[in-house]
This record gives C-alpha cells, structure tokens and sequence, in this order.
C-alpha cells in the first residue's frame, strides 16, 4: 500500500510537473518572440518591452505567477529525483544497463537543471531586478526607449554572452528530452499523434535555444561595433 500511494503521489508531481514545464514553453516562446525585436527592429523592442514592463495584468498577475511556475518547476524536479532515488533504494544497476534503456540526457535532467536556474538567477539579476529598481525602489520616470541600449550594454562582456550561449545549450539538451516528457505525463500519448509531438518538441527544443544564442552573439557583435 505504501508502494502504491508512493507511486500516485509520483504520478501526481510529474503531472503538476508538466503543466508547470507547458506554462513556461509559452513563456520562453514568448520572451523569444520579443528578444528577436532587438535584432530585427530596435524600436520594436522597446514598445514590446515598455508594453510588457507596465502593462499591469502581466506586471501584477502574470509576473507572480511566472515566477511561481519557476520555482514550482525546479523545486518539483529536485524532490521527484529524491523520491525516485529513494524508491530505487540501494540496488547498483550497471551503467550499460542504463544507457540501453535512457538516454544521457534523461538520466541527467537534474543537473541541466540546476544550471539552467543558476543562469535564470543570473537573467534575473541582468534584467528584472534592475528593472524592479528602475521603477519601485528609485521611482524614475517612464523611459520608452531605453530597453534597447540596457539590453547591448549587458551584452558587452564576451564571458557573459558565454554563459548565456553555454545555459542554452544546456536548455536545448533539456528540452529535447523534457517537450515530449511533459505531453506523456498529462496523458496527451497516442500513437497517431506521438510522432507529431515529437518532432514538433524537437523543432522548438533546438530552434528557439540557438535563436537565443544567435540574439546574445548579434547584440554583443553591435556594441563592440564588430557588425
């Protein structure tokens, strides 16, 4: 009985899991969408941002709940492992074993991300906090335009840019394992449709990762006046 109860509490995490994984797609999609302005339309960039950066449904509804997915989502990763490791209890399995039924990646998920909310710390120590400051802590006055110039002013420094480049390699490798992961465990598994999802999860997984690094290298080339 316990075994089981264990196994619907598991079954239940990886369900809240995936819908948590589902919102932040959305999310990492969206914030794409805007960071391409930057190089395809600087102007762009800034109404998109300003829009986003007062708007107050995204500012004071849809900003506590993003960072509640999150955290949700890395907190919930970290305790499904636990649990899965304790229910495995001390039993070695031998690492051909491992590798001819999972992947590297699969078998790694913790640790990519774990990197991925340290650099998402790092984002936000770059983006939101100076913004939360901009506007609450010094109170300054409404700038439209200054999105653009705060974004190639971070990218100035080629060890960042680095770090952005090695978190989205990192973001890719999760997510090629993580897209298809997330629409088995709310039941969305057909054998129509599988095939789809897959290579759907696969385009977005390697498209919007390099996307972002093709952003960081084009912005850092601009304000070292390389390009």
């Amino acid at each position: 009985m316990a075994k089981e109860a264990l196994f619907r509490s598991s079954i239940g995490k990886k369900f809240a899991m995936a819908l948590s994984a589902l919102f932040l797609l959305i999310f990492l999609l969206q914030h794409f969408i805007i960071n391409s302005l930057s190089v395809i339309c600087p102007s762009a960039f800034n109404e998109a941002s300003h829009f986003m950066g007062y708007n107050p449904f995204i500012q004071y509804l849809m900003q506590p709940v993003l960072i509640f997915a999150v955290v949700f989502h890395f907190v919930m990763g970290f305790v499904l492992e636990i649990q899965n490791k304790s229910a495995r209890g001390p039993v070695n399995y031998a690492v051909s074993n491992k590798a001819a039924n999972s992947t590297w990646m699969s078998r790694n998920m913790i640790w990519s991300g774990a990197v991925i909310l340290g650099f998402l710390v790092l984002h936000f120590i770059d983006f939101w906090i100076p913004e939360i400051s901009h506007k609450y802590v010094h109170a300054l006055p409404e700038d439209p335009n200054r999105y653009y110039e705060e974004l190639l002013h971070k990218f100035q420094s080629p060890w960042r840019v680095l770090a952005y480049v090695f978190a989205f390699f990192l973001l890719m490798m999760h997510l090629l394992h993580g897209f298809q992961s997330a629409f088995q465990s709310i039941g969305a598994n057909h054998k129509r449709y599988n095939p789809l999802i897959k290579s759907f999860g696969k385009a977005f997984a390697i498209v919007i990762p390099i996307g972002f690094v093709l952003i960081a290298i084009i912005n850092y080339l601009k304000v070292n006046e390389i390009i």
